[in-house]
Order: C-alpha cells, then sequence, then structure tokens
C-alpha cells in the first residue's frame, strides 16, 4: 500500500488541488512540504495532533517536513472557526511559546541531518514594507473571491476587522516564500485552511509561473460533529504541566464507542490489518480498544513509561492494579477542625469539586466513594489517621485520587 492509498483508507485526506501530481509527489519521496502553526498559547493541543502525526507519517516515507511557526500571523490572527477576533499577542509571548513548540514537536518530528527544519514566518512578514506589499501581492487578490471563502463569510455578520482579513493574503505569501527559500512545493492544513491555501498555489502560479500542490486532512471530530480535544476543564494539552499523562490517558480512554476505531485509524500508527480486525469487536471488546488507543497515543506523546504509568493507574480506577501511579492532591492540616475534615471540603481540598454546593450534591446522588465504599452521608467526617494509609477518593466514573496529608 502507497503512503497516500493508507491516508486515503485512514480516513486523512478531505481535499486536494491535483490527486495525480500528489500522489507522485509523496509516493515517491519528493514533497517537501510544510504546516502552519500559529504559537497562541504555550503549549500544542490536541487540536494539533493530526497535523503532527500526519507530517510523521509523509517523513517515515521519506519526504521533507518544513514546520512554519507563525511568529509573524499570530500577531494578525486567522479568524477560521471564530466568532470574534483573538486577543493580541506580544513578540515576547510568542518567542515564549515559539520555543515551547519546538520541544514538543522533536516527539514527531525528526530535525537531524536536515531531514526537516523549522522556520518562523517572522523573518519575513516583520520586515514587510506595506506599500511595496500592496504593489507586488495585492493585484493578485481578487476581494470578491476572497469574501466567498467559508473563513470570511461566517463572520461578516458579526463583523470582521481589516487587520484579519489580511490573513489569507499573510498565509499565501508564505507559501510563495518558503516555495523559494526551501523549494516548499506542497501545503498541508486542516480542511478549514482551504481557502488560504489555495491563494498560496495561485500566488505562487501567478508570480513565479509554478505549480504547488495543497492538501486538507479532515478535521478530527467526534460522532457528534463536535471538535474533539475539549473537556470542560478546557483543552487537551501535550504538556504534561498542563495536562497530565494520566490525564491525557484517561480522554482517549474516555472516547466514545462510535468514535473509538476512527481514532485508531487516524491517529495511531498501528497496522490498519490489525484495527480492521477490531470492526468486529462490541461491548467489553471496546473497552479494550479504548484501552489500547489511549495506551498508544499517551506513548506518542508522553513516551513509553509515562504511558505504561497512566496505564496503571486507570486498571487502579476501574479494576485492580498499582495505585502508585494514581494522581495525587495533598491536603494541609489548616483544613482540618477538631482534627477531622467534612467530606465536601474534602472533595474541594482534592480538586474534585469547586463549592460545598456542588460536593453535597454528588454525594446525596450516590457518586462520592473513599476507598471503594459509596458516600451516602453529606457530613461524614475523617480523622487525620485515616490519610496515615491509603486513601482513595473518588467522584462519579472518571474523576478520582489519592489523597496525602502533607
Amino acid at each position: 500500500m502507497t503512503i497516500y492509498d493508507e491516508l486515503v483508507a485512514r480516513g486523512l485526506i478531505a481535499q486536494v488541488t491535483d490527486e495525480e501530481e500528489i500522489k507522485e509527489l509523496i509516493n515517491n519521496g519528493k514533497a517537501t512540504f510544510y504546516i502552519g502553526f500559529d504559537p497562541t498559547a504555550d503549549s500544542l493541543h490536541v487540536g494539533h495532533f493530526m497535523a503532527l502525526c500526519l507530517m510523521k507519517r509523509l517523513q517515515m516515507a521519506g519526504n521533507k517536513p518544513v514546520v512554519l511557526i507563525g511568529g509573524g500571523t499570530a500577531m494578525i490572527g486567522d479568524p477560521s472557526g471564530r466568532t470574534d477576533m483573538r486577543q493580541m499577542m506580544t513578540t515576547e509571548t510568542i518567542a515564549h511559546n515559539v520555543d515551547c513548540f519546538k520541544k514538543q514537536m522533536s516527539r514527531f518530528i525528526d530535525f537531524s541531518e536536515d531531514k526537516a527544519i523549522l522556520v518562523n514566518n517572522a523573518d519575513w512578514l516583520m520586515g514587510l514594507n506595506y506599500v511595496e506589499l500592496l504593489r507586488d501581492v495585492g493585484p493578485h487578490f481578487s476581494v470578491n473571491r476572497m469574501l466567498t471563502a467559508e473563513c470570511y463569510k461566517q463572520r461578516m455578520e458579526r463583523g470582521l476587522s481589516f487587520l484579519e482579513f489580511n490573513y489569507m493574503i499573510m498565509q499565501s505569501y508564505d507559501f510563495y516564500m518558503l516555495f523559494q527559500k526551501y523549494g516548499c512545493n506542497m501545503q498541508f492544513g486542516g480542511d478549514d485552511q482551504w481557502s488560504n491555501m489555495l491563494g498560496g498555489t495561485e500566488l505562487i502560479r501567478r508570480k513565479l509561473g509554478k505549480d504547488a500542490y495543497a492538501m486538507t486532512i479532515n478535521l478530527l471530530l467526534n460522532s457528534e460533529g463536535k471538535k474533539m480535544g475539549k473537556t470542560q476543564s478546557g483543552a487537551v494539552w501535550l504538556d504534561p504541566n498542563k495536562t497530565s499523562p494520566f490525564e491525557f490517558y484517561q480522554y482517549w480512554r474516555n472516547v466514545s464507542d462510535q468514535d473509538v476505531l476512527k481514532c485508531l485509524r487516524m491517529l495511531t500508527f498501528l497496522p490498519l490489518e490489525q484495527i480492521d480486525e477490531m470492526d468486529k469487536w462490541e461491548g467489553s471488546q471496546l473497552n479494550e480498544a479504548k484501552n489500547i488507543l489511549a495506551y498508544e497515543l499517551t506513548k506518542l506523546v508522553h513516551g513509553e513509561e509515562e504511558a505504561v504509568k497512566a496505564k496503571e493507574a486507570s486498571k487502579a480506577l476501574f479494576s485492580t492494579g498499582s495505585a502508585a501511579n494514581m494522581p495525587t492532591e495533598t491536603i494541609t492540616e489548616d483544613i482540618f477542625k477538631d482534627g477531622s475534615v467534612d467530606i465536601l471540603q474534602l472533595l474541594i481540598s482534592a480538586n474534585l469539586a469547586t463549592s460545598r454546593n456542588e460536593a453535597r450534591r454528588a454525594v446525596e446522588q450516590g457518586g462520592v466513594s473513599v476507598n471503594g465504599e459509596k458516600v451516602t452521608d453529606s457530613h461524614a467526617t475523617y480523622e487525620k489517621e485515616a490519610f496515615a494509609e491509603e486513601f482513595i477518593l473518588k467522584k462519579g466514573k472518571k474523576k478520582f485520587c489519592k489523597v496525602e496529608l502533607a
């Protein structure tokens, strides 16, 4: 199976400009391709996962990735998928975020021996002269055509700033510069970037008389059509300090039955034959598929050691296993009154509830347990001695921790 056929079989490809040309390039390792990442946070998140996995797959097939960090375009902000304008960022914040990205990307992409390069579009965008840019690039963009792009249409009623209107031109200019500087002949991105990517291929054709290509990958959506990678507490980050390896594992362990095989195909590097066999699985076997998904992705992002720890901690939650790898919350003596602490305060101090009302509802609804025993009394208290041994506090099906006294 060629790399292109595998991408199709995994359900990754959404749109392509010239399918036969793209097949020829990537199947024979002739593509120098780029994907852009705007450093709007100090960590990559699950939304970037598809792009990173795609870059890894294509590099393994002999193609050369160009990681474009949007240090310049981040000063504007991409309107795609937005209902309001992004917050303006300082150059210092952007520089810090770029450094964080480099470290995380090295888990996916081999930057040794010129096998991949990382560049920052601030290097050419920040020094542009406005009048020269207008004269050089402006004639090649039709405002009427730009306004038909989905990323602009959905914002027109709410208001689209002129600042954001320039984003398509900036992204197109990036492709134009990468084509000239590094021989970058292809751009990949999310399906919501299609209009911006076509702008780049058209600019290269008009300015240089050369062909360049674009391919979009399907967005990672759940069975309800919503973007995956969000929880009640926010994004699922690749930085272990923002989303712990255990929380990362649990996110994938808890995907719906309808989504697990799709995620295995799109995100893991398991052979397709193995995943196709899982199509026949049902019931408890789907839980095993979720464990496989969670383990493979945690290993990919955090390494095998952390993946094993997270797997053991998950076992401790649902059956048996080592509680040593369970997430731990430390409580302090100041929460005790007359030598004991009530269950409501304990849930709050262990970060399993945000208020006494929320904690009380959880207890009254039968969703709280201590060391496997359900707690039904919202006035239940625990003395300091109880924390000298293992104290496992659980709320609902998915939130739990080992509580230790400082």
